[in-house]
């Protein structure tokens, strides 16, 4: 019933998508799009919990910040490894076998993380079981809902990874409430009992590409230029051009930014004294933002380009770091968590797009899962980098320093990054 509700607000908020000759009266890929949204705000949310967990954790097994960020980043070198080869598998098998597996192993995962007992146990489960699937899905959904838009597809991808900032905005203050009602085992076990009840449903409506249903790509007709559809580069033409190399760089320096600011947030804003419970708002606060610039930088994506709104946006996190480093009080932090969330809803709005925009749909499973592999290498280095630096000072001035290093690194990437040869004729 919840699902026919959903799914009803979605012929509401599509209706000015709809295309007059489609012989359905609700395009198909929608139920993509709403099943996407809805999927990944159960992953991402679940997974970006963690800061949540991070005090029991270290006092649990009395780690100190750097083992404790290890965790994370190695599970997050992982997911990037997951979206890597389950990408590449999305464009051979199609996305519902694989997150069917993906969906079980996700949930089994929190529920052996309840009952480690030591550090190895605890690193195995989130590393290798839990990590593996995050990125993973990432990949498939945004990758199929390439295929099912041409039209609009920047505004329908910020569209979907909405649902990561809806997740983000949601399940850590929940995983909060647990930990603080039930204790971090018992959470975990929640969790994983809300995952499997939300994923493998929501994964059944899932189909690779509109053949399957003997549908085309919405805009794909004359009025839209060749080449947008399933089209462009193989995999391996594209890792023969510098463009490629570049965009793996730009996403490292993202992901380092990102992963640092989502793990060490709540550790920090305690550190200024403020309570826990608003430190873990503050996560919210970012997750709600982050929906804005999903929708809002995917829309300019269509209007200006994916390239150029990715430098845009990357103007927009150097601003929020900048004001971060100067940051002490609960007010001057949750400024820069609405500025930053805008900004790392853009990134990940736009990162599909903008694959499909410089190597085109024809292999964009296996090419977003590698430069999403290389993002995440940032992302693991990241938040391990912060934890050492703030071990040894017993502050983050300097990790916000680095941070705001990366990012000015970043912008200069973007803005070289040009367009691909051919691109006119086989990319998007």
């Amino acid at each position: 019933m919840r699902f026919r509700i959903m799914l009803n607000a979605g012929r509401t908020l599509f209706r000015p998508f709809a295309r007059k000759n489609d012989r359905q009266p609700f395009f198909y890929g929608y139920y993509i799009v709403i099943s996407s949204i809805m999927l990944l705000a159960v992953v991402h949310g679940t997974y970006s919990s963690y800061g949540a967990f991070f005090n029991s954790l270290q006092s649990e097994f009395d780690w100190s910040r750097a083992v404790t960020s290890g965790v994370h980043s190695l599970g997050f070198a992982i997911s990037g490894l997951g979206a890597m080869i389950f990408g590449r598998l999305n464009d051979r098998f199609g996305p519902r076998r694989i997150l069917t597996a993906g969906g079980i192993m996700f949930s089994l995962g929190y529920f052996l993380m309840s009952r480690a007992s030591d550090t190895c146990q605890l690193y195995l489960t989130y590393c290798l079981v839990i990590s593996m699937w995050p990125a993973a899905t990432d990949v498939i959904v945004l990758s199929t809902t390439c295929r099912w838009f041409v039209h609009r597809r920047g505004l329908v991808s910020g569209l979907v990874k909405a649902g990561t900032g809806i997740g983000i905005m949601l399940v850590p203050l929940l995983a909060s409430y647990f930990i603080s009602c039930y204790g971090w085992r018992t959470a975990c076990t929640l969790l994983a009992l809300m995952a499997i009840v939300f994923i493998l449903p929501l994964v059944q409506v899932l189909r690779r590409d509109p053949s399957q249903k003997g549908l085309r790509p919405y805009g794909d007709d004359a009025a839209i230029p060749v080449g947008l559809g399933d089209e462009g580069f193989s995999s391996s033409e594209a890792v023969r051009l510098k463009q490629f190399w570049m965009l793996c760089a730009t996403l490292f320096m993202v992901w380092y930014c990102a992963n640092s600011v989502m793990v060490h947030m709540i550790p920090y804003a305690i550190d200024s004294n403020v309570p826990s419970i608003q430190a873990a708002a503050l996560i919210s606060i970012i997750g709600g933002t982050s929906i804005v610039g999903r929708i809002v930088m995917g829309g300019a994506g269509d209007r200006t380009g994916a390239r150029k709104a990715f430098a845009i946006n990357f103007c927009i996190l150097l601003a929020a770091l900048l004001w971060l480093y100067f940051s002490t009080e609960l007010w001057q932090i949750r400024v820069f968590a609405v500025v930053y969330g805008f900004a790392h809803g853009g990134f990940f709005g736009l990162l599909a797009p903008l694959v499909a925009e410089l190597f085109g749909t024809k292999s964009h499973g296996a090419l977003f899962g590698m430069v999403t592999f290389w993002g995440m290498m940032g992302g693991a280095v990241g938040p391990v980098v912060a934890g050492y630096i703030f071990d040894v000072t017993q502050s983050y001035q300097t990790a916000f320093l680095i941070l705001i290093i990366v990012s000015s690194v970043g912008l200069t990437l973007s803005l070289l990054l040009g367009r691909t040869v051919g691109s006119n004729t086989r990319a998007a």
